[in-house]
């Protein structure tokens, strides 16, 4: 990668990773909660609803944390069960949509899947660190994809991007950033995954870092995550911020 080409890009992210880069970002999920524990389940939630357009997203996200507030905070509604009774409104059935092709049967069994998680572990962050402790060369999203195995709202597949994943895990591993807040400092931030969207897809491609037939896939992300060392050796995820803040000027 040509010296020019990195300190733009050392520009750019370091112009967007700036507190105001939460607001109107799902990142914004990851503050609700002073405390680790809830502000992990929140923000994984809010990680697996994050597609498509903002403007429909975001209130959905805000509809479940909003709920889960009303019983004490989405740990202790996931914990008791609470959504069992509280989540599906009048009228409505099981597989009905609640965002895009998720049911509420989808989300029901993604809250199943977390109960059990803080019933056993005492929060999603405790599960994951001990899946890791076992097999320490498995990546962390792959280990996510394995613990919510029967949750069809969480990525899977061997060639999939795993985006939604990918961003979730920048959040809770990154340190010293303004936005994402490094709770699990016991994983490695530099094997970290750029979370790869039609945005971050379409700049790279532009910017030679990958090839212009390349897909949205795993090997795709791998690859472009490898350029992304070339400027930041420990830490190839930052430049999710640099990609983002090109394809908002572009």
């Amino acid at each position: 990668m040509e010296q020019s080409l990195i300190e733009k890009l050392k520009i750019i992210a370091d112009k967007y990773e700036k507190p105001e880069f939460i607001s109107g970002d799902p990142s914004f999920f990851l503050w609700k909660y002073d405390d680790e524990p809830n502000a992990e389940t929140a923000a994984f939630i809010a990680a697996m609803l994050s597609f498509g357009s903002r403007k429909q997203f975001l209130p959905k996200i805000e509809t479940i944390l909003n709920l889960a507030d009303n019983s004490g905070g989405i740990n202790e509604w996931l914990k008791s069960g609470a959504f069992k009774s509280g989540f599906i409104p009048c009228g409505k059935e099981t597989c009905d949509k609640f965002y895009r092709f998720y049911s509420y049967k989808d989300l029901t069994c993604l809250f199943c899947a977390l109960q059990d998680i803080l019933c056993t572990y005492g929060s999603l962050g405790e599960c994951v660190k001990a899946r890791y402790q076992q097999n320490p060369e498995k990546h962390i999203i792959d280990i996510l994809s394995e613990i919510f195995d029967g949750c069809a709202i969480v990525p899977k597949g061997r060639t999939s991007a795993k985006k939604r994943l990918c961003m979730f895990a920048r959040w809770m591993v990154r340190t010293n950033s303004c936005v994402d807040r490094g709770f699990w400092q016991w994983y490695p931030k530099e094997k970290l995954i750029i979370p790869l969207d039609v945005h971050v897809l379409d700049e790279s491609i532009k910017l030679g870092l990958i090839p212009p037939d390349a897909k949205a896939t795993r090997k795709t992300a791998e690859l472009l995550t490898g350029e992304l060392r070339q400027v930041w050796q420990d830490d190839p995820v930052k430049g999710d911020f640099a990609l983002f803040g090109l394809g908002v000027s572009s």
